[in-house]
């Protein structure tokens, strides 16, 4: 087996971007999964997740040369993109995926080989479970084998782009790792890229989304406030943005995505006497969703209506305009209302083309002819285009959608 430059090992929603995007720009990669379909998928001329623009880059990647195996590669540079998901009972990270990914690196690579970990993880996860592998084989960390943190910024529907101008922190036991490292990056990413050491750079990326999730628990906070004494929250919001020193972001129907829902409860579990505002702000948005239905509730209420087979739900991913459904508050929200109200809820979103949940349409005008009420969990470009065909329903617009609603339909927002 020759040695390859880089192997990528994970070929999800971030290590595949990033082994096209290092392939597309002169770096000589292998990407790695071990899911056979996924590498089976990849190697006959398909990419496996929707993203505007990763077609055409998969094209140059593989006119460049880049290869899919389930095999680990002899390489340079490993770069380790494998899910960091979390106990939900004790909010510890489950580092098992990214340990397991090291020890494969482990039984291939060769003496002076850098292992970068790309996957979001704790601060100290590093020292706590990958160094200790090193050494358990015998090994010298930063002889033998170097490390490094790389963490990923990009998000989806916006990934090739983020890829290119975002900025990007390395951390490294040896800036000359981090230096080395930093080139691989530089074959494409047109932002800064900072060196540091790798507990800093574990601890920016997850400050980094926690800042975030922070913000939109005011946002959504400042919603209930509002509502409970007959506030336009939107308008407050609107007025006071234009202070120089305020942005305060839009509420929602709760966060989901990989990021902002996880890394904060990294802190959490770490850090459990500390983290006392970063755990408000994830109790917050993680109880969006049950805040819909209540909402629904009253709604339907309102509206004199008592069947809620009768509700439909636009969207399932957790943002607009992307494939992705990892922690959606859609999924949330029905996982609720099995519990609550309703067996079978009744959705629809344009781009999942598969069966996802029970209940589940894929074509919008059989699934407006199936409701009374349709609640907006996700604002999909789909539904700019095609609103003329709503009417006569009772819209739930849970994102603030500003759209130009049939005058048959009656509206209400969060």
């Amino acid at each position: 087996m020759k040695q390859v430059q880089v192997n990528v090992v994970g070929l999800g929603y971030i290590g595949l971007p990033t082994a096209l995007m290092m392939a597309a720009h002169g770096v000589e990669v292998v990407g790695t999964d071990f899911k056979a379909t996924l590498v089976d998928t990849l190697t006959h001329g398909q990419v496996t997740f929707k993203e505007d623009g990763l077609e055409t880059l998969y094209a140059s990647a593989v006119q460049r040369g880049i290869q899919f195996s389930t095999a680990y590669q002899k390489a340079e540079i490993y770069v380790v993109s494998v899910p960091t998901p979390y106990d939900k009972v004790s909010k510890k990270i489950d580092a098992s995926y990214v340990m397991h990914a090291v020890q494969n690196v482990l039984d291939v690579c060769e003496q002076g080989a850098v292992i970068v970990v790309e996957s979001t993880i704790a601060p100290g996860t590093i020292d706590r479970y990958i160094r200790p592998l090193v050494i358990e084989r015998g090994l010298r960390p930063g002889v033998d084998v170097h490390l490094a943190h790389a963490p990923e910024r990009i998000i989806p529907g916006n990934m090739l782009s983020e890829l290119l101008h975002n900025s990007r922190t390395i951390g490294a036991d040896d800036p000359a790792i981090g230096e080395k490292v930093r080139r691989i990056y530089q074959s494409f990413c047109q932002g800064d890229i900072e060196i540091t050491d790798i507990r800093t750079a574990e601890m920016t990326k997850v400050v980094e989304n926690t800042y975030r999730d922070i913000n939109i628990a005011f946002a959504n906070e400042l919603l209930k406030i509002c509502r409970s004494d007959g506030l336009d929250v939107n308008e407050i919001i609107r007025i006071s943005n234009k202070h120089p020193r305020v942005n305060i972001l839009s509420p929602g129907p709760g966060v989901g995505g990989h990021c902002i829902s996880v890394d904060p409860w990294f802190l959490v579990g770490d850090y459990p006497a500390l983290a006392r505002l970063i755990r408000l702000s994830r109790e917050t948005n993680d109880g969006m969703p049950a805040y819909v239905l209540s909402r629904v509730a009253a709604l339907m209420g309102q509206l004199g209506l008592h069947n809620y087979a009768r509700v439909g739900f636009y969207g399932l991913t957790y943002k607009e305009n992307v494939d992705d459904m990892r922690e959606s508050p859609t999924l949330q929200l029905i996982e609720k209302m099995h519990d609550n109200l309703a067996p079978t809820p009744k959705t629809y979103d344009p781009m999942i083309s598969f069966d996802v949940v029970d209940g589940q349409y894929h074509s919008f005008e059989a699934f407006l002819q199936d409701i009374d009420v349709m609640v907006v969990m996700v604002h999909h470009a789909h539904l700019d285009e095609n609103i003329g065909l709503v009417q006569n329903k009772a819209v739930f617009d849970t994102r603030n959608c500003h759209l130009n609603w049939d005058a048959s339909n009656k509206l209400f927002e969060l």
